[in-house]
């Protein structure tokens, strides 16, 4: 009796497991998020004690959907673990800020915005500008950068330096 059952057992499993890959496989590009990495990070001090932190970055959205951006934050972990989260600054106001702090080099990208919208399985440079209310040396000596990312439909992703 045991033999008998085995057989239809064994088939059983062997079509469920079938069914789990199937589905799994025609999800593999549902998952909205943005993946990539800080390339370049300057700062520079506007007085003694604000300064303005700028981060180039390279992502790519590797789903089947586009990313809209809702939201992009800067948030830097002081030397001390603090966590301070800087005030975006728009585009226009980016590209008067490369002019007036020429310690900051030249402006390579534009700014992610918010309703930027990233098409699937895009690649992109793009740059954030943010002002801290924190001396220079702060930003200086961080222990940790992270760009985060939000989507109007609700994930997040995080760009770690």
């Amino acid at each position: 009796m045991r033999k008998q059952l085995l057989i239809p057992f064994g088939i059983g499993v062997a079509v469920v497991i079938i069914a789990v890959v199937a589905v799994l496989f025609m999800q593999r590009g549902a998952h909205v998020e943005l993946r990539g990495s800080v390339l370049k990070v300057r700062t520079a001090p506007m007085d003694e004690h604000s300064s303005v932190v700028v981060v180039d970055f390279r992502f790519v959205n590797p789903s089947d959907y586009p990313f809209i951006v809702r939201k992009v934050d800067i948030l830097v972990k002081g030397p001390d673990g603090t966590e301070y989260e800087g005030s975006t600054i728009s585009e226009v106001d980016a590209k008067r800020l490369f002019q007036y702090y020429p310690l900051l080099g030249q402006k390579f990208n534009d700014s992610l915005l918010m309703r930027d919208k990233v098409g699937p399985r895009r690649s992109e440079d793009r740059m954030i500008a943010a002002r801290f209310e924190v001396p220079v040396a702060t930003l200086d000596n961080r222990k940790q950068l992270r760009v985060r990312i939000e989507d109007v439909d609700g994930p997040v992703s995080e760009l770690v330096q």
